[in-house]
């Protein structure tokens, strides 16, 4: 969601770092596990010394990489053999959102965490931001830093992102994560009135201009942050306030980028073009060849659960979960998110034994209307 106004999250108890929001530049080395230093994706620039991960002795460290434009992302380590693994926030977020899930897989995946166009710290300059435009953008990203195929956890409109890129080209990646991802609406499900007011007034052009301006220009960005943080999580107990501070300082450093407001609502608007050509979506999803964990927030108020119930009747192939949690688990309940991405890593592409799926939970559908 966009910018909006709101009380600030409560303070609690700090949970684990965040990952670092800064970029450096200049070309080093990166440990790999065991400490022998490793190279970085070729054509970056970079530099190793930012904190390690929670619990790890790998090293984070913030790139950039032209992509017709500069691309910001974190190299977020893992062991050599491991399967890459690239994070694609969603709409109005950044690799921030993933500051949470991304250290509880380190061990498992060599994590890559992207600001896609128009978000975080790539600026969207001249780029289109749609879907689709950032959908190929990922797919440079995949052939030209993560040169190898990869699994691709995508996020609200980074889901959507995700399934483009993977349906556009399969070869490239490996499996899908969606986490709470941008669904057609279910026959029966009830947009939230908050969510349906504010995507009414992105969706008209000139006035979705002027509404986002004049946030971005006399809302504090605490108070902006807190209210979306406070719409996406479905306890604001569970808002972690050093998450607020990061989101905070990446906000100052974002305040001179040109288009800010034109570059989030030509995403939006994509957005709500796809959703309404439902068809195309929907066969999109169902070509699409390699294994996909979705996993939702029951009490989602952006993308309504009936909406990911729907698409787990519609291709049982797929392992479905749900969490209590809002519409970002992997930042509201990291630790259940986590427990369901590293066994379906191991069944779905280490083959492991097929034992390994009890720790998946796929809730019974029966008598579920919105389905």
């Amino acid at each position: 969601m966009g910018p909006g106004q709101g009380h600030p999250a409560p303070r609690r108890r700090r949970r684990q770092p965040g990952l670092p929001a800064g970029e450096h530049v200049g070309r080093s080395a990166r440990a790999a596990p065991g400490g022998r230093p490793r190279r970085g994706p070729q054509g970056v620039a970079g530099q190793a010394g930012t904190p390690p991960l929670h619990g790890t002795g790998v090293v984070v460290t913030a790139r950039t990489v032209d992509l017709d434009g500069p691309v910001h992302y974190l190299d977020l380590g893992g062991p050599a053999d491991a399967p890459a693994a690239v994070y694609v926030h969603g709409l109005g977020g950044s690799h921030l959102n993933w500051s949470r899930l991304a250290p509880l897989l380190t061990t498992h995946v060599r994590g890559y965490a992207l600001d896609l166009a128009g978000f975080g710290l790539t600026s969207g300059g001249d780029r289109r931001t749609t879907v689709q435009a950032n959908a190929a953008l990922l797919r440079r990203f995949l052939a030209e830093v993560v040169r190898e195929p990869a699994v691709l956890l995508g996020n609200s409109m980074g889901g959507m992102v995700s399934i483009l890129a993977a349906a556009d080209d399969p070869g490239a990646v490996r499996g899908l994560v969606l986490v709470d991802p941008t669904l057609p609406k279910a026959a029966g499900v009830k947009l939230d009135p908050v969510v349906r007011r504010q995507f009414a007034v992105q969706a008209v052009p000139g006035v979705g201009e002027w509404a986002l301006r004049r946030r971005l220009a006399t809302v504090p960005a605490r108070t902006r942050i807190s209210y979306v943080l406070g719409l996406c999580f479905s306890d604001p107990a569970r808002i972690d306030p050093d998450l607020v501070d990061a989101g905070v300082a990446l906000e100052e450093r974002r305040a001179g980028q040109p288009r800010r407001a034109e570059a989030y609502l030509e995403a939006t608007r994509s957005i709500l073009r796809g959703l309404g050509r439902p068809t195309a979506y929907w066969a999109k999803m169902a070509g699409l060849p390699m294994p996909v964990l979705l996993v939702h927030g029951v009490h989602d108020r952006l993308v309504p659960i009936g909406n990911a119930r729907a698409a787990a009747q519609r291709f049982p192939t797929w392992q479905y979960a749900e969490l209590d949690a809002g519409h970002t688990p992997h930042m509201e309940t990291p630790d259940e998110v986590a427990a369901l991405v590293i066994p379906w890593l191991a069944m779905s592409l280490l083959g492991a034994e097929p034992g390994a799926q009890s720790q998946i939970s796929t809730p019974a559908l029966e008598g579920d209307s919105h389905a």
